[in-house]
């Protein structure tokens, strides 16, 4: 049988990374869209089988280069998303207008599958630009192409993440650790491999028209997944609840850093639980059972932000 062709853009994330071995290994061809084909190449070409990826290089969202790219394959995946701005209006570019051209080229041509990757617990973060973004992409899509899917992972997590890695570092440097809105948002953390095996489910079904919340066997509170990490790194930390409007002034002092440790937006956005919201289906009701620990996973990467490293006697901290 003649596996299908697809093409992935946003392939050069965790989540990215990851779906190209998995999609490979089971003799799917993809053809990745980067930016910059010779930066990512060293990192992409380990991830696949040989003859199983081709590396395209596209700089803008020309419609026309993206039609021609779409021509030839079945199914487009979209993984391309930004935690924070870095100029005005680049959530709107990155989260509505590029969703809303691939699903318009992808009526166009009468592909068999449009999945897009968007964000768990966002329908009533109204104050939220990044939300907002998702949330307009979502529409956008609906609106263009009938046999879509979309996809609604909580934070997703692995040794190569921008959130327990994040994490670990401060606590292993800093001695206080400051608790926004009490540390009381709930989380449903979803490990990368977990993730994959969702996507590609979700590439071998004949459902149509699908949003699908993905979620970890978990929920979690931010203090919670704070103590974890402590715990796994080997550090006691004091834990603050930080008033909200020390937060505020913070976030817009830490936003301007090259690379954020929290802007004003993200702050807003940790307001809202990010955990299933019954509005739609989730991987366990679909029958995709994934069981993967978040103790257990980040234990196995954690080892790098303790002192010792590796080797170091295992000790279990409580706080």
């Amino acid at each position: 049988m003649k596996h299908k062709e697809i093409l992935l853009f946003g392939a050069t994330g965790q989540i990215g990374r990851n779906l190209i071995r998995k999609l490979t290994q089971n003799n799917y061809k993809i053809t990745a869209v980067t930016r910059n084909s010779h930066r990512a190449g060293y990192i992409l070409k380990t991830q696949a089988n040989p003859g199983f990826l081709e590396l395209v290089e596209l700089k803008s969202f020309d419609s026309q280069k993206i039609e021609n790219l779409m021509r030839n394959c079945e199914i487009c995946i979209n993984l391309v998303g930004i935690l924070y701005e870095k100029k005005k209006n680049e959530f709107k570019s990155i989260h509505t207008d590029f969703p809303d051209l691939l699903s318009k080229v992808a009526n166009k041509l009468k592909i068999q599958k449009f999945i897009h990757l968007s964000s768990l617990g966002i329908e009533n973060a109204i104050d939220s630009n990044y939300a907002k973004s998702k949330l307009e992409g979502e529409k956008k899509i609906k609106e263009n192409f009938e046999n879509s899917f979309i996809l609604k992972p909580s934070v997703v997590y692995s040794v190569d993440d921008n959130f327990t890695t994040r994490f670990m570092t401060l606590l292993s440097r800093l001695p206080i650790m400051p608790l926004y809105y009490n540390g009381n948002t709930k989380f449903n953390p979803i490990h990368v491999t977990d993730l994959v095996k969702i996507i590609f489910n979700v590439v071998e079904i004949k459902d149509k028209n699908l949003v699908l919340e993905c979620v970890g066997p978990e929920t979690l509170t931010f203090k919670e997944i704070i103590k974890k990490l402590l715990n796994s790194i080997q550090k006691k930390r004091i834990l603050i609840p930080l008033p909200t409007q020390i937060a505020k002034i913070s976030a817009k002092i830490l936003q301007i850093l090259p690379n954020p440790l929290l802007t004003e937006d993200q702050l807003r956005l940790l307001k809202y639980d990010n955990i299933k919201t019954g509005l739609h289906k989730t991987n366990f009701e679909m029958g995709i059972e994934i069981s993967k620990n978040f103790d257990t996973e980040i234990n196995k990467y954690s080892y790098n932000w303790t002192t010792g490293g590796q080797f170091a006697e295992k000790n279990n901290i409580k706080k």
